[in-house]
C-alpha cells in the first residue's frame, strides 16, 4: 500500500511524501522494540530487509528517524514526531480491513445454527425468513438436537451459535448464554380422547399414557422429572420419536405428550390444548456461543435479529 502524506516534522513547511504501509509498520516496530533485530522477528521480516526498509522511509522524509549508537537506538525528533501519525494510520488501516471484511461477512458465507426441535418448529421459521430476506446471500446451516448435543458441538467448533434449553445439562464456564425466553408446556391429546378438563395438574398424568420423546431430549427429562416429583412414573404408550412423530401419533390417538405451548398453537385445531398447573411447567430457552471466539459477523446479525424478537 503506498500512502501519500502531508506531514509537517520540525520544518517550517508542511512536505509531502509518498511512503510504503510495510515501511511504517516496520518504524513502529523498531521504535516499540528499540532494536532492529527484535523488530525484524517481531514483523516476520530479515533484519537487512527491514534496515533497508527504514533507511528508504528515512530517505523519503530527508530525515533521520532513529539515534543509531552502538547498542542504543533512540528515536529522533522527526521520529517522535512521526510516531503518533504512524501509528493512528496503522490503527485505522485495521480498523478499514475489519469493517470491509465484516461488510463482506454480510454479503456471503455461512451461520451454522444448533437448535432443539420444538424451536425449531415454533420460533425460528420466521426469523430465518426475514434473516434470508436481509442477507440472501448468507448459507444458513441448522442443526437439531437436544441440549447435551449442541453444547458438545459449541464447545468444539462446529456451531456458530445454539439455541439450549436452561439449565444447561453441565455447567460450562466456556459458553456464554442469553435468555431468550420462557414458555408455559401444556399437554396436547386427540379431540376425540377424553378430556383432562379446562387445565391440568401434573398429578393428573398419572393412567395417562405419554407419547414420550427419545432420551436425549429436553422435554422427556423434563416431563419425566414432573411426573416422579408428583410422586409416579410415567406410563409410555410409545417412545423414541421426534416432535413431528410425537405429534402424529397424539393425532392417531396412541397418547398425550407434554408439549411447548409454542409447538401446541401452531400444530392445528385437529390436537387439544390442556394447560397445565400446579405446579405450572414452563422451560427457558437461551441463546449460547463460545466464550472465547467472537462469533462471525453473520452470526452476531442473526444473534441480533433473535434477541430483538
Amino acid at each position: 500500500m503506498v500512502l501519500l502524506i502531508s506531514i509537517g516534522l520540525s520544518y517550517a513547511w508542511p512536505i509531502v511524501v509518498v511512503m510504503q504501509f510495510q515501511q511504517l509498520l516496520y518504524f513502529v516496530a523498531v521504535a516499540e522494540t528499540r532494536h532492529f533485530t527484535r523488530a525484524a522477528e517481531q514483523v516476520h521480516v530479515s533484519q537487512p530487509s527491514l534496515s533497508q526498509q527504514v533507511r528508504a522511509l528515512e530517505n523519503e522524509l530527508g530525515a533521520e528517524l532513529f539515534s543509531r549508537a552502538r547498542g542504543n537506538i533512540a528515536l529522533t525528533d522527526a521520529g517522535e514526531a512521526l510516531l503518533p501519525l504512524a501509528r493512528r494510520i496503522l490503527a485505522d488501516a485495521d480498523t478499514a480491513r475489519i469493517e470491509v471484511q465484516e461488510l463482506v461477512q454480510l454479503r456471503r458465507g455461512r451461520v451454522r445454527l444448533g437448535a432443539t426441535p420444538s424451536v425449531c418448529t415454533g420460533l425460528l421459521p420466521q426469523v430465518l425468513r426475514d434473516f434470508h430476506d436481509r442477507h440472501p446471500g448468507i448459507q444458513l446451516l441448522i442443526e437439531e438436537g437436544g441440549s447435551h448435543d449442541l453444547v458438545r458441538q459449541l464447545a468444539r467448533g462446529a456451531l456458530d451459535l445454539a439455541l439450549v434449553v436452561l439449565p444447561l445439562p453441565t455447567a460450562s464456564p466456556a459458553l456464554t448464554t442469553v435468555e431468550l425466553l420462557r414458555e408455559d408446556l401444556v399437554v396436547v391429546s386427540s379431540p376425540d380422547a377424553p378430556g383432562l378438563g379446562a387445565s391440568a395438574r401434573v398429578a393428573d398424568l398419572q393412567g395417562e399414557r405419554l407419547v414420550m420423546f427419545r432420551h436425549g431430549y429436553d422435554l422427556r427429562e423434563l416431563t419425566v422429572a414432573a411426573c416422579r416429583a408428583e410422586g409416579f412414573e410415567p406410563e409410555f404408550a410409545v417412545e423414541g420419536g421426534e416432535m413431528d412423530a410425537v405429534l402424529g401419533f397424539v393425532r392417531a390417538g396412541l397418547g398425550v405428550a407434554v408439549v411447548p405451548r409454542m409447538v401446541a398453537e401452531r400444530a392445528g385445531s385437529d390436537l387439544r390444548m390442556t394447560p397445565l398447573s400446579r405446579p405450572r411447567l414452563r422451560r427457558t430457552i437461551a441463546l449460547a456461543h463460545r466464550s472465547d471466539v467472537a462469533p462471525p459477523r453473520a452470526a452476531r446479525e442473526l444473534q441480533r435479529m433473535l434477541l430483538a424478537r
